[in-house]
């Protein structure tokens, strides 16, 4: 028998009524997979001291006795619940919702992310949930996002500067490329990819670096200098 539920972290226990896959082929191109990853990373990077839980493609399943009733978001971020690996992402056992879906526009899903997906999210009570298509192939503009207002799935409104807001995470987004990009709304700084931010820590390394030489190079100058002074002096007593 599987481990007692109520024992249990939320989402860690087997429990062969909800498999931990939906069985679907899940191959997409680089396009999808590569904006998945840094959206993931990015969204970890920025919550890493605060109890935010990030997951990509995880099953979510949103009604208790309801196998069916599930969907695989290809990032979803839950506030308050705690960042232990799970199995899946039941909503009874969380006893809460996920705060804001993003899903990757491909060939195969872009139709359904903003069509059926968007009305279920909406009915389930999720408050933001952004589409964003890597490839510029399938949607204009490139990134959508939909706020729920009233029970409704509302359009958001891009900003003067074509960034949308998410209010339920405090960040601004915005497509760049085939990249998906945040920028602290209380900061206003641009959180950096992994291979941005390796790039910014070699080059404050070659500052330090840079600077502890010339450090070392100014005392050695000093010294030289002292043994001259000292040279001269002893000179002169002679």
């Amino acid at each position: 028998m599987y481990q007692d539920l109520a024992e249990a972290l939320p989402g860690t226990t087997y429990d062969p009524r909800y498999p931990d896959s939906d069985g679907r082929f899940m191959g997409d191109t680089d396009f999808h997979n590569v904006a998945i990853i840094q959206t993931r990373e990015a969204l970890e990077d920025r919550y890493v001291d605060e109890n935010v839980y990030i997951a990509t493609n995880i099953v979510m399943y949103f009604q208790e006795g309801s196998p069916k009733s599930r969907r695989d978001p290809d990032v979803l971020v839950a506030k308050g619940v705690g960042k232990h690996k799970r199995r899946s992402f039941r909503f009874w056992e969380e006893k809460r919702i996920p705060n804001v879906l993003f899903e990757m526009a491909s060939k195969k899903t872009w139709r359904n992310d903003v069509g059926e997906k968007r009305w279920l999210y909406a009915r389930l009570g999720i408050k933001d949930y952004f589409i964003f298509d890597p490839e510029a192939k399938y949607l204009e503009p490139t990134l959508q996002g939909f706020r729920l207002v009233n029970g409704r799935s509302v359009r958001i409104k891009p900003n003067p500067d074509g960034t949308l807001t998410c209010k339920e995470l405090g960040l601004l987004l915005r497509a760049e490329g085939t990249l998906l990009r945040f920028i602290d709304m209380k900061t206003g700084q641009l959180i950096p990819t992994r291979s941005e931010r390796a790039a910014l820590e070699e080059e404050r390394a070659d500052r330090e670096t840079e600077r502890a030489e010339k450090e070392a190079e100014r005392a050695q100058k000093l010294a030289a200098e002292v043994e001259q002074l000292k040279a001269r002096l002893r000179k002169l007593e002679s």
